[in-house]
């Protein structure tokens, strides 16, 4: 057992933005905690792209009600903000020389290239967390050029990578050279929490403006380019049958153009964009089907959630999506930018309530690889390495 294990026993999770810290490692925290570590955590806690500023504060009352540090580092999310990266990075520096950590997990590319380059220079060990490399079969010329190169030079810098679908792993172990790479099945998702819920669906859909009668589609992500709700959009407008609704949770960017762009399409009765919500388990049990068309995933948590919660999919086809989402079985795949794709998937389960049924009794048992218990096992695992190593 190393001299800094012995001596220390902190560690500090970093991302960029602090929602990937609430959202995916509130488990590896717990995890940490009962290792015996203190747990700092560093991010953005001033980027509302996601969460606002009360869901903010509210984490971080929450992380210090657990005996958790929390630090501001101002990462920006663009590649091309260089002296807010320049500003990080001794930021960064610092924080590790006053801390002096066991070891690091990092999430998100540019935090996480920052973060590998300082630990480097302190000699302290890093384990990355890549959500889905931004260079995968299908993606832009542009995004390999500028990716690829960053994750494979500070590969070297790294103890361990973790990926959270196939095509990355091996990817990762024919190209890239961390010491050790590891496969773990998504961030977890505590199935058992979506398997049934007992509240009456047409109470749920009454308080949101919707009839029991009609077909309800739900999306739940980020509004931004990415994850690709105008797909949907456009394929509703293509549906002659007005009670199929499209309910869409989350913020961000690009909320006021997918509202303009309903308008456009003459579907102002049939969207609902309801923004950040706490009730997902509710709005997915009052759902028919679950969409999820983004252009890049590493796995996809939201998607998973709503197989446990017993709904088929309308996905697109591309890397870690793929993982768990099965032409037929649990549901169908479209291309990012095929309209016409997701409309006649739609229809089909429009008019299908036993492939409905069938789809979504396939989804909750497959959904159960992606369980927080499968992942929490891996993660005490590769905490334990990355001390004794």
């Amino acid at each position: 057992m190393n001299e800094r294990y012995d001596k220390e026993r902190k560690v500090l999770i970093t991302s960029t933005i602090p929602s990937t810290i609430g959202q995916f490692n509130r488990d590896n925290i717990n995890i940490l905690q009962e290792l015996g570590y203190k747990v700092h955590i560093a991010a953005n806690f001033k980027d509302t792209n996601i969460w606002d500023k009360e869901q903010t504060d509210h984490f971080r009352k929450d992380m210090r009600g657990n005996q958790v540090k929390c630090i501001q580092i101002d990462f920006s999310r663009s590649p091309l903000s260089i002296k807010s990266h320049i500003k990080s990075y001794k930021r960064l520096n610092y924080l590790l020389k006053k801390e002096n950590y066991s070891f690091i997990h990092t999430h998100t590319p540019i935090a996480s290239a920052l973060v590998r380059i300082a630990a480097c220079r302190q000699d302290i060990k890093t384990i990355y967390t890549a959500h889905g490399f931004h260079f995968f079969k299908g993606a832009s010329i542009k995004n390999w050029l500028l990716y690829y190169p960053v994750e494979w030079l500070l590969s070297f810098y790294t103890e361990i990578l973790v990926t959270i679908n196939k095509e990355d792993y091996w990817r990762a172990r024919k190209h890239l050279h961390a010491k050790r790479t590891v496969y773990i099945p998504g961030a977890g998702v505590k199935t058992d929490k979506f398997l049934s819920y007992g509240k009456d669906k047409k109470g749920k859909r009454d308080e949101l403006g919707l009839s029991i009668e009609d077909f309800v589609i739900v999306s739940v992500g980020e509004l931004n380019a990415n994850k690709n709700h105008r797909v949907v959009m456009e394929a509703l407008a293509k549906i002659e049958y007005q009670d199929i609704k499209y309910v869409i949770c989350g913020e961000g960017s690009k909320k006021e153009e997918l509202k303009s762009l309903a308008r456009r399409l003459g579907l102002e009765a049939r969207v609902f964009i309801l923004g950040y919500r706490q009730d997902i388990n509710e709005i997915l049990h009052m759902s028919d089907i679950f969409a999820f068309p983004s252009r890049r995933e590493g796995l996809g948590l939201a998607a998973i959630e709503a197989m446990a919660a017993g709904l088929p999919l309308v996905t697109s086809n591309i890397h870690g999506i793929n993982d768990y989402s099965v032409n037929g079985k649990s549901g169908y795949r479209c291309h990012p930018d095929d309209s016409d794709g997701f409309a006649h998937a739609i229809t089909c389960l429009y008019h299908d309530p036993h492939k409905r049924a069938k789809m979504g009794m396939y989804n909750k048992k497959r959904a159960t690889k992606f369980d927080i218990e499968n992942v929490s096992k891996i993660m005490k695992e590769l905490y334990r390495f990355a001390a004794d190593g």
